[in-house]
C-alpha cells in the first residue's frame, strides 16, 4: 500500500530529513517530490520553506471482522390468566476473540526468505543459491552464489531489483514490522555504488562550472539515494528528484552559492 506525508525544511534536503526522522526510514525507502523550492527572499522578506512530499510502501491493513451481535430470544407471557415465572435463557455466549498475530523472528524471516527466494531461482531456472546474513542495521543482506548470474543481475540491475522487491513484498506482507532485504549478486551492489558516486562528482563538477542543472538518466529509488548522498556536502550544488517511477530521474542544480 502507498502511503505518503508532507514536510517542510529550510531547504528541499531539510524538509526531506524530517520526514525520514517522523517516518524512521531511510531515504533509499521512499520516494521524495519537491512540492515547493525554498525561497530566501530579501533580507529574510518574503522568504518561504521548502515542501515535499515523501512516498513510501507500507504493508497491507487486513480488514477488522464485525462481529455482528445475536439478537436475544423474546420469551412471549403465558395465555394463562397467573402469570408463571418463565426459566431465564442463557445470554448467547460472546464469539472467541482471535489471537494476536505474533510477529516474525529474525528465525522465521530467514527461513522465509530463503524458502520464496530458492522457489523464485528454480522457477527462473538459475543455478544459484541465497546465503541469507542479517547486519548491525537488522538488515537481511542476500547474496546469490552460483555460477554465470548476469542473467539474475540483468541491464542495470533491472532483474536483481526486481527479485529484491519481490522478496520484500513476500516476506513482509501481513507483517507488523517490515524488515528491509538487500539482494547482491557477485557484488553488483558496491560496483554500482563505485560508478554512481564517480558519475555524482562528474556532473556536479560541470554543474558549478557551467551554472546548470543537469538531469541524470532514470534510475530506482538506492541509486537515487546514493547520488543525493555523494553531494549532500557538495558546495554550490543540490539534488532533488522528478517524476514518477519507473522514469524518476535525479537533477543536479547550482545552489547559487547555498551551502546545506
Amino acid at each position: 500500500m502507498l502511503k505518503w506525508i508532507e514536510s517542510t525544511g529550510k531547504s528541499e534536503e531539510a524538509a526531506v530529513e524530517a520526514a525520514l526522522q517522523q517516518l524512521g526510514m531511510d531515504r533509499d525507502e521512499v520516494s521524495v517530490e519537491i512540492l515547493e523550492r525554498a525561497k530566501s527572499g530579501f533580507l529574510g522578506i518574503g522568504s518561504c520553506p521548502a515542501k515535499v512530499k515523501v512516498s513510501y510502501e507500507a504493508p497491507d491493513e487486513e480488514p477488522e471482522e464485525k462481529v455482528v451481535p445475536t439478537p436475544a430470544p423474546v420469551v412471549e407471557k403465558p395465555a394463562a390468566p397467573a402469570p408463571r415465572a418463565e426459566k431465564a435463557e442463557p445470554a448467547p455466549a460472546a464469539p472467541a476473540a482471535s489471537a494476536p498475530r505474533t510477529p516474525a523472528g529474525p528465525e522465521d524471516r530467514t527461513a522465509a526468505i530463503e524458502g520464496f527466494l530458492t522457489g523464485l531461482l528454480e522457477h527462473m531456472g538459475a543455478q544459484a543459491k541465497p546465503e541469507i546474513k542479517v547486519d548491525e542495521n537488522g538488515t537481511y543482506q542476500v547474496e546469490l552464489v552460483g555460477q554465470d548470474l548476469g542473467g539474475l543481475i540483468g541491464r542495470r540491475g533491472e532483474t536483481l531489483d526486481a527479485i529484491q522487491q519481490l522478496t520484500g513484498y513476500a516476506v513482509n506482507h501481513g507483517q507488523s514490522k517490515r524488515v528491509r532485504i538487500h539482494v547482491d549478486a557477485e557484488g553488483y551492489r558496491a560496483k554500482r555504488e563505485e560508478s554512481l558516486i564517480r558519475l555524482a562528482h562528474k556532473v556536479a563538477g560541470k554543474v558549478v562550472k557551467y551554472r546548470r542543472n543537469v538531469t541524470l538518466e532514470p534510475m530506482n529509488a538506492y541509486e537515487r539515494h546514493v547520488i543525493h548522498t555523494a553531494l549532500q556536502d557538495t558546495p554550490d550544488v543540490t539534488t532533488y528528484s522528478i517524476g514518477t517511477e519507473p522514469n524518476r530521474r535525479t537533477v543536479v542544480a547550482y545552489s547559487r552559492g547555498e551551502h546545506r
